[in-house]
């Protein structure tokens, strides 16, 4: 892998690597009007944004903003169809393949092959093997507040430009980054914000690795855990991480566990949806109440005749998906009790598979 991207960019510009992007923008939305539209003349307007791009002529369309309230309340903008596509490409061209081979085996954020249960079972591993080597020991537990939008772009631009010496894609990747929302963070519905947002704690994750030193250490986007011997070992690493991430641009840690930033292992980890303790992993608060609410509203509408089966079988088998990985064999049996009305409908197998999984 060479140090710096050289002499790429009109190289991975072409028709087919942007079919290909539709291709991967387009997956399980083709019944959207703006997929529908595109495709309806998908040659030419793919044509016109290779053009559009190479010619220097590029701009991204406006955005659309909208508030979503799960898990919590956050501001999401997203750009119209054919940009999703650019991001596509831009992403698989010159993201995946020259920056994430540079992330530490510990960050399992938008990665493929890892993910929220791989953290998991690397945290949990880590977690015993503190346990057999101490007894007991220390958690630092942190995430950033509102790490999207404090994101410090000039920051961002600055670690990209180290490894791009391309200058074309030099060029293109400041218009992705400045693209005349604020000098202050990213969007979080941009595809490209994923890896940007990897990209800005990677520096991190080298910085705990390679001058703290920290074996147990593990980062889901911008939430991290480090396993440590002592309280006072916690509170150093913990100064130490504030100081550089304020460096970085990143004004203010989160700490969110007891309301301080450390604790003895005895109380369990709250990680990537768990409750995670050496022995086992329990479903943490909030999903649960999901589960419930799924539950909820699908009797609700079962019962005003409104039920759709898909959206529901879709919701409940992410969820029974998701326990697969925790100990909620009782809460699993719970909840299946109280889908009696479940018999009376046509129900894909798939789902039923789930549910004999635990039952």
């Amino acid at each position: 892998m060479p140090k710096t991207i050289k002499n790429v960019f009109f190289q991975n510009l072409t028709f087919i690597k942007l079919y290909d992007a539709h291709i991967r923008a387009s997956f399980n939305k083709k019944n959207r009007r703006d997929v529908i539209a595109f495709e309806m003349d998908l040659e030419t307007n793919l044509m016109n944004l290779f053009h559009q791009i190479k010619n220097g002529d590029y701009c991204h369309g406006e955005y659309h903003t909208f508030v979503i309230h799960e898990p919590k309340e956050r501001l999401i903008q997203s750009l119209p169809y054919q940009d999703r596509i650019v991001h596509q490409w831009y992403v698989e061209e010159f993201i995946i393949p020259y920056f994430v081979p540079k992330f530490i085996v510990d960050t399992h954020a938008c990665i493929r092959g890892r993910g929220t249960h791989k953290a998991v079972d690397k945290l949990q591993y880590y977690m015993r093997l503190m346990k057999r080597k101490y007894g007991s020991y220390y958690v630092l537990k942190c995430d950033i507040h509102k790490y999207f939008y404090s994101i410090n772009r000039d920051v961002l631009f600055s670690i990209l430009k180290k490894s791009i010496s391309d200058k074309d894609l030099l060029k293109f990747t400041y218009g992705l980054i400045f693209d005349g929302n604020g000098d202050v963070g990213i969007p979080i519905g941009n595809y490209t914000s994923q890896y940007f947002a990897n990209i800005y704690l990677n520096e991190l994750d080298h910085y705990m690795k390679e001058i703290l030193h920290i074996p147990y250490y593990v980062r889901y986007m911008d939430d991290f855990v480090l396993l440590v011997r002592t309280k006072e070992e916690a509170r150093k690493y913990m100064k130490l991480i504030e100081k550089y991430l304020r460096k970085r641009g990143c004004p203010k840690i989160n700490h969110l566990i007891l309301r301080q930033p450390h604790y003895p292992n005895h109380f369990g980890i709250d990680f990537c949806g768990y409750r995670i303790y050496e022995t086992h992993r329990l479903f943490r608060k909030r999903s649960k109440d999901k589960i419930k609410n799924i539950i909820r509203q699908a009797t609700h509408d079962f019962k005003c005749d409104i039920f759709d089966s898909t959206k529901f079988q879709r919701r409940y088998s992410s969820w029974l998906a998701h326990a697969h990985h925790a100990n909620a064999y009782n809460l699993v049996q719970k909840y299946s009790n109280q889908l009696e009305f479940l018999n009376s409908i046509n129900i894909e197998s798939n789902l039923w598979r789930f549910l004999f999984y635990f039952i």
